[in-house]
């Protein structure tokens, strides 16, 4: 793994203005599917989160916030999804979104100033705060969902509302700009996580069993909207748990699911094949550091998805190496971190239809049409990058000078913040080092930070994209502005200019 050498810009300013590092650019012409440069938000960075002084981890610190990204070119900015929060959905945690802007040169695709607008939190019709708990330990029952929540997947409709897919229900549901639910749409039957005696069961504990429906930790982890904003696409992150042989684990099966936006029912299922450990494999020097058939379904998995058009969609897709808190110095070779294009048109709808009994092609069944898009490893290892794990959010940014569009690619850190078998958390120091929450890491050493990624991708790369219908102005949500104004004043970084 190559080292990143990297100089801050500037000090972290309070919460309201964060200070990035610049990171030598990979390339200077914008063509397609060209790596550009990337930005570092340091790890004990703040969020506007309502919170007692200082850092906290379960109330304030800024991480996560690349499970899903989505670029508001009405608004001409961007909405980082935060996922349940640190320790794996084992501390109470309020979820939210990021509103943020990154300053972007309309010449060469680079982007810089990354600068944190509002937090949204997301709220019941009530008023309650969602949360990333787990539902066994907020709910006291893995069969009730409640207010659990466990967001991964984020698209903006037409009329500035929010879409948010989540990995307990497995859910979709709507939230108003500022925060508060609208409706949750229907999850189909056969997704829902189920014991034997077909019970719920949306906790993802270690201490219950899924038999059928989405695997635990394993549900809609990617939502795209098409163009005129009538469909959504909510995508599992792997296959369902009894859809396999001998399970889903070892399945390449993933169920795409689609919505009817006005009515909030599921209208088509279809089937992306995900890529084989086999193929994966043959990427990883050597053989001792090989996925298992086991890891097909589990190890292996679905990030995002994004609309081109109506029918064409891109999907992010990548294993469980790289740069996280299960490896913060990186020592696990990197199988994949790639973009798939994917159509589809003529996919069987298998609503009713059972994957059960094959992990890779079902007779009668034709799944999505799919290409390779572009290797996000290969790029970013080629310009000597830091390669983390979680490569989550995908977004296609604004159009350029020549063109040509900006992409936008963003981790999840997990907060920077583990856990061991017995549940008790740490922070993950980028030396390796755990540490108690909230504590400074060794000297030398820091919270593992978030990255955003810019590449270029020409017109004629996208293909037949179209931009998603002109999104309502969104306000800033009433919870959030006077903290906001409060704090504005001079701490904030002057933005610099755009070059248009």
């Amino acid at each position: 793994m190559a080292t990143l050498s990297q100089s801050w810009l500037s000090a972290l300013a309070c919460s309201l203005t964060l200070a990035v590092s610049g990171i030598a650019t990979g390339a200077q012409s914008v063509k397609a599917f060209t790596f550009v440069n990337s930005l570092s938000i340091p790890g004990n960075a703040t969020d506007l989160a309502p919170a007692p002084a200082g850092n906290s981890v379960n109330t304030n610190r800024l991480g996560g916030f690349g499970s899903d990204l989505y670029y508001d070119r009405a608004n001409n900015v961007f909405y980082g999804l935060v996922d349940r929060g640190p320790g794996g959905g084992t501390i109470p945690y309020n979820t939210r979104v990021e509103k943020f802007t990154v300053d972007i040169d309309f010449n060469s695709g680079s982007i810089s100033n990354f600068k944190l607008l509002s937090t949204i939190l997301l709220t019941d019709q009530n008023g309650k705060n969602f949360d990333g708990y787990d539902p066994l330990l907020l709910n006291g029952a893995a069969s009730v969902l409640g207010r659990s929540l466990d967001p991964e997947g984020f698209a903006v409709a037409p009329n500035g509302n929010f879409y948010v897919s989540d990995e307990y229900g497995p859910s979709v549901k709507e939230f108003t700009p500022a925060g508060k639910l609208v409706r949750e749409f229907e999850t189909p039957a056969n997704i829902l996580p189920k014991d034997a005696q077909g019970n719920p069961v949306f906790s993802g504990g270690s201490s219950v069993t899924v038999a059928t429906g989405r695997q635990a930790n394993r549900g809609y982890e990617g939502l795209a909207i098409t163009p005129d904003g009538s469909k959504l696409i909510a995508v599992l992150q792997d296959p369902l748990t009894q859809e396999g042989t001998p399970n889903g684990r070892s399945s390449r099966n993933v169920r795409l699911v689609v919505f009817d936006a006005a009515t909030g029912k599921s209208t088509a299922q279809y089937v992306y094949p995900l890529e084989t450990v086999a193929e994966i494999n043959e990427r990883i020097p050597g053989t001792k550091d090989d996925f298992a058939t086991t890891a097909q379904g589990r190890n292996i998995g679905v990030s995002s998805i994004v609309a081109l058009n109506d029918h064409e969609f891109i999907v992010l897709e990548r294993d469980n190496r790289g740069i996280g808190v299960d490896d913060p110095t990186g020592k696990n070779p990197v199988g994949s971190k790639r973009t798939f294009k994917i159509d589809i048109t003529g996919a069987t709808d298998v609503s009713n239809i059972s994957l059960t009994g094959s992990n890779n092609a079902i007779a009668g069944v034709k799944p999505v049409g799919k290409s390779l898009y572009f290797d996000i490893q290969a790029l970013l290892a080629a310009a000597g990058q830091t390669i983390p794990e979680k490569l989550e959010g995908f977004a296609v940014g604004p159009k350029l000078a020549n063109g040509s569009y900006s992409v936008l690619v963003a981790t999840d850190n997990d907060f920077s913040v583990t856990q061991n078998a017995a549940g008790l958390q740490s922070d993950v120091c980028t030396n390796g080092a755990n540490v108690a929450l909230d504590a400074p890491c060794p000297a030398g050493s820091s919270l593992l930070p978030s990255y955003l990624y810019a590449f270029t991708a020409t017109a004629a790369e996208l293909g037949n994209y179209v931009a998603p219908t002109s999104n309502a102005a969104v306000p800033e949500p009433t919870t959030m502005t006077g903290m906001a104004l409060a704090g504005l004043g001079s701490l904030w970084l002057k933005r610099r200019k755009k070059s248009r």
